[in-house]
């Protein structure tokens, strides 16, 4: 079947089940959530031997281990999962809120409330607990979704998405809202790009080329979620203790992830102290180190091993086990770098003088502010939002990790007692 007409089919099923969302109470769309999560829970390992294919045709493939681990679902992270969806679904409704309202002159009283967008689209890669974590907020949040993952997830994707429709079977909630777009081929990407009318929103989540792609492509209204070149400014107040734990945690918690921090900027006034001590203990970690001459030299005297980072380097979201370092002459150097080569993602600023916080965030144009602590807090979950759909690091509508209020618009009810326009 052609792709586009395969993928307005889904979408036009997708719209009339909507209806079902539209229509239900949120302690309904509360249960349909629970409801998956029992599920997923239930079928636990039905879920990781589906996904132990996707895994072993990755290796086969020779595919990266960060990659690999990005696609693995194993128990424990199959009942993360299901947690998170009842974490969403423990969430106030976001649907029906009073965002303002006013009584004019005439007559008229003004309510704008908060509505779902419709449909919308995810496009993403390799990370099959996006297909769970992007289908409870949408269907929190009362939107159909059209489920775009790569072909890499394929086995773990359809599993994932036959169970959750499965759970929906089962309560007031149309299964049909959601549906998995095939990912066998190329052409579905862009047939859903291009399917302005039927699709209201699309959001991309993976690699910066996937989102650029996305971005350049779509004639449908997309939320831009960002690259990660996070950076992690050691400033001449910071408390050592504080900043060392805080720089491992940014960088090695998880380096395959936007939030991990890609670069080490410290204050010339406390690098001979800092450096020795944060090189070595990144080194200890099996961190790749790319170091500005000054920072080499502090290398090179402690017998730690670096290359000199190149103008690519600074620029590179790496998601695995390298990091870039470099010494500045201030506060304001160590933005100036930021606003050259970040994203616009995550900052973080380890320093005891709230002035410098200050304005450090001041002069970070970006998602989220880290404020000695890591940057790994830039997630849904972490901030309290149950899950997310993705961080969007641009600046219409939504901005950061994006929960169940992004994934909402406003329309306004006007009421009156029979007045017309003179």
């Amino acid at each position: 079947m052609d792709a586009a007409v395969l993928v307005a089919g889904l979408a036009d099923t997708a719209r009339k089940a909507a209806r079902t969302l539209v229509t239900s109470s949120g302690a309904e769309r509360k249960q349909a959530l629970l409801a998956i999560a029992d599920e997923i829970d239930a079928r636990s390992l039905e879920i990781v031997e589906a996904n132990s294919k996707d895994v072993e045709r990755a290796k086969a493939d020779g595919t990266h281990p960060q990659t690999i681990d990005r696609l693995l679902l194993n128990a424990e992270r199959v009942k993360g999962i299901a947690h998170g969806a009842r974490l969403v679904a423990a969430l106030e409704d976001p649907l029906g809120r009073t965002l303002r309202e006013s009584n004019l002159p005439n007559g008229l009283h003004l309510r704008q409330i908060s509505v779902p967008f419709g449909v919308i689209g995810m496009v993403y890669e390799a990370r099959p607990n996006v297909t769970v974590d992007a289908a409870v907020i949408l269907l929190m949040s009362g939107n159909a979704a059209l489920l775009r993952g790569s072909s890499s997830a394929a086995a773990s994707n359809e599993v994932l998405v036959n169970v959750m429709r499965s759970a929906l079977a089962k309560t007031k909630i149309s299964p049909d809202v959601l549906q998995l777009v095939p990912s066998e081929d190329r052409s579905t990407v862009k047939a859903l790009l291009h399917a302005r009318g039927k699709v209201d929103l699309v959001i991309p989540r993976g690699s910066a080329s996937l989102i650029r792609m996305v971005v350049d492509e779509s004639t449908v209204p997309t939320i831009e979620t960002g690259a990660g070149v996070c950076h992690v400014y050691v400033d001449e107040f910071a408390d050592i203790e504080k900043a060392i734990p805080i720089l491992i945690n940014s960088k090695t918690h998880r380096p395959s992830v936007c939030n991990a921090a890609e670069t080490l900027l410290v204050h010339k006034s406390i690098a001979n102290i800092f450096l020795p001590m944060a090189l070595k203990a990144l080194h200890d970690a099996g961190v790749v180190l790319h170091c500005d001459a000054t920072a080499q030299k502090v290398a090179e005297a402690f017998k730690i091993e670096s290359t000199p980072a190149t103008e690519q380097n600074w620029s590179t979201e790496y998601g695995i086990l390298e990091m870039n370092v470099a010494v500045v002459d201030s506060l304001e150097a160590a933005s100036d770098h930021i606003a050259k080569y970040g994203t616009q993602h995550t900052e973080a600023i380890v320093t005891e003088k709230k002035e410098n916080a200050d304005r450090f965030i001041a002069l970070s144009d970006c998602a989220a502010v880290m404020v000695n602590t890591s940057t790994r807090f830039t997630d849904g979950e972490q901030m309290g939002f149950g899950a997310e759909i993705g961080i969007s690091n641009q600046k219409l509508h939504a901005r950061g990790p994006m929960g169940l209020e992004a994934m909402t618009t406003t329309t306004w009810i006007v009421t009156g007692d029979g007045q017309i326009r003179k």
